[in-house]
């Protein structure tokens, strides 16, 4: 890209620029008004506020509105590393069998230790992600990819056959309910002591903007990455070890997210380009929006119930996905 496409591209973000940060703020702050107890901000500005509403305010909805910006920006960004690796757009923790693989470390947590703490679970999840991660990679190698759509095609039939096996174990151990939470995300039961546990997502925002350059060039191919010097081996290791980070952290503490790693980076390059260390900060600052969007919505479109956020990422996600699909064919 030439420098005068570099300053084409700034010219033309910089009022998306502002745009972006004040609709992220505005959806923060409805984020944080919506729910069934009676709580206005505006109270809380003008200091009257009750004790009880102070404790919803702190114990439920900071907790709440803070665990999806960190679910979103980390899964968005989780997006961008594996289709970096994968070398196709079309790919995200939950279409390479990485989320399934995380649920079914937690099921098996739970049928080998059912009184795990929270940090044995996520470990498991984090080992059962990165080994369902590592199958797939290996598929992709061994069978020849004349089209673009094979990696996810092939990544959906994978996560398919480990759902299947998780589905099987759960019914026969009767832990149904249980998987139900890990594949479906939820945020209702986030409150204060239950959201941290996200934190460690940021982790895999941090590697992926000071390993930028060198995700850019292992998205060259083994063969061409190498040939410039990178340590493409580690380079792949460390970007699985990011994936599959975020999506265990993710599964144990809110359920499984689907496609968010995918549409998010695919509308945000539409904008700003592919140069991965300019679209971070716009894909993270995306997701988390995008994720707040669908939570609000889930909040409020049967208020007083809620329909799990899961299922409204799932649908708006998957149109998205068959857009994307029918619209991008030059741009794979």
């Amino acid at each position: 890209m030439t420098a005068a496409d570099n300053a084409h591209i700034r010219h033309r973000t910089q009022p998306l620029r502002l745009i972006a940060a004040a609709g992220f703020g505005v959806l923060v702050v409805v984020s944080l008004a919506t729910g069934n107890a009676d709580l206005r901000l505006g109270d809380v500005v003008t200091g009257q506020i009750s004790d009880e509403q102070l404790h919803v305010l702190l114990g439920s909805r900071v907790p709440r509105t803070a665990a999806i910006v960190l679910a979103g920006a980390s899964l968005s960004v989780a997006g961008v590393i594996m289709q970096l690796l994968v070398r196709n757009r079309f790919v995200e923790p939950s279409t390479t069998g990485t989320s399934e693989s995380a649920a079914l470390g937690l099921l098996l947590a739970a049928v080998l230790v059912p009184q795990m703490p929270v940090l044995g679970r996520l470990s498991l999840a984090l080992i059962g992600a990165m080994v369902g991660t590592g199958l797939y990679l290996l598929i992709l190698r061994r069978i020849p990819l004349h089209d673009a759509i094979l990696p996810p095609l092939i990544g959906l039939i994978f996560s398919g056959i480990i759902s299947a096996v998780a589905s099987v174990l759960a019914y026969r151990l009767d832990l149904l309910p249980s998987l139900t939470q890990w594949t479906v995300g939820r945020f209702t039961g986030i409150i204060e002591g239950r959201w941290e546990t996200l934190l460690l997502a940021a982790v895999a925002l941090v590697y992926a903007y000071v390993a930028a350059d060198r995700l850019t060039i292992a998205g060259l191919g083994e063969g061409l990455s190498s040939s410039l010097g990178l340590n493409y081996r580690r380079t792949l290791a460390t970007g699985i070890g990011a994936v599959s980070l975020v999506s265990a952290v993710v599964v144990v503490t809110c359920g499984s997210l689907p496609f968010l790693g995918l549409v998010v980076p695919n509308i945000v390059s539409r904008f700003v380009g592919d140069r991965l260390r300019r679209s971070l900060p716009w894909v993270a600052l995306a997701g988390a929006a995008f994720l707040l969007l669908c939570d609000i919505f889930a909040r409020t479109v049967v208020a007083p119930a809620e329909i799990p956020i899961g299922v409204v990422v799932g649908v708006v996600g998957g149109v998205l996905f068959i857009v994307l699909l029918l619209r991008s064919e030059e741009r794979i």
